[in-house]
């Protein structure tokens, strides 16, 4: 095995946000743009051919077409870097909260996750790649804007000429002075929510029945029309996508005024057929009678793609 040091040029538009780089996969497949993207990253990272040594990176993808070849490439890379070990998600699989865990757990400097999200993917459909920083969240704009620069005046990449590596076996294995953990991909999240909740507990819940009429409630409000079930009301105010339209839950069920509803969860989204407006919402929870409402928690940002 050698360290290889290979001459290229930069691609145009290697702009990330914060769900990272997503293009389709025929343009990852192109020659030396992923190892531009990745090399780019480790400069401002690392500083400009510098090592990073001493270090643990974390890497895995949802799966999607391309993701086992990105794998090898950024291992190959990585090992070229200089860290000193990388934490890959088994068959190179590993969730963005995972990722996130593995992150934090073991005290990594940061994970590279290839994931283009809800984009459809397959051999023409989309591909991506984002960075997590040592805190296990999303790189922050003045990262992904450097990342960016760098890419747009990139000469050269670093890379290892190793053999590919067996990925979906747990275990180490070497790639040039690196030690390579597969890992399974869900073991440091589920401990992770292990600690946040108390599983057993909601177990217990569902097993005595935790079910409609008596807890588990679910309303629906579509524009300016009105679905309910299990007696919970929905009621929509003004005019929908207008600034001041509200939706009223009714608490309590139907019959059992004494089991109020104690848990809200919100989820906006387009109805089947439907699309949202090109614009972002502030959204407040409240709580009280009919006029009477109290915010608890305002100005919650809700945003559009369009569906």
């Amino acid at each position: 095995m050698t360290l290889q040091s290979l001459p290229t040029t930069p691609f145009a538009g290697q702009l990330p946000g914060t769900s990272g780089l997503r293009k389709k996969v025929t343009v990852f497949q192109q020659p030396r743009y992923l190892e531009n993207f990745v090399q780019a990253l480790f400069d401002v990272l690392h500083g400009e051919y510098q090592l990073a040594t001493g270090q643990t990176l974390v890497l895995g993808g949802d799966g999607r077409f391309h993701n086992r070849a990105a794998v090898q490439t950024i291992l190959k890379m990585a090992a070229a870097r200089g860290y000193a070990r990388v934490l890959l998600g088994q068959g190179g699989i590993l969730s963005t909260p995972a990722a996130s865990a593995v992150i934090r757990r073991h005290k990594a400097s940061g994970g590279i996750i290839l994931s283009a999200s809800h984009n459809p993917g397959g051999p023409d459909g989309d591909f991506g790649i984002k960075y997590n920083a040592t805190n296990g969240g999303p790189a922050p704009e003045k990262l992904t804007q450097a990342i960016y620069e760098r890419t747009q005046v990139i000469e050269r990449y670093q890379i290892s000429d190793a053999a590919d590596i067996g990925i979906d076996m747990q275990g180490t294995q070497q790639i040039e002075d690196m030690t390579v953990e597969v890992i399974d991909p869900v073991k440091d999240h589920a401990a992770v929510l292990r600690s946040l909740f108390d599983f057993d507990a909601i177990r217990a819940l569902f097993a005595r029945g935790f079910l409609p009429p008596y807890g588990l409630q679910r309303g629906e409000v579509y524009g300016v029309s009105v679905s309910s079930t299990s007696a919970t009301s929905v009621d929509p105010g003004g005019t929908a996508n207008t600034k001041g339209a509200w939706t009223q839950i009714t608490g309590g069920v139907s019959g059992v005024t004494t089991r109020p509803i104690r848990y809200l969860i919100a989820f906006i989204s387009p109805h089947d057929g439907a699309q949202l407006q090109d614009n972002g919402w502030l959204i407040d929870l409240g709580i009280g009678a009919s006029g009477q409402e109290k915010v608890l928690v305002p100005n919650i940002p809700s945003t559009s793609d369009n569906g």
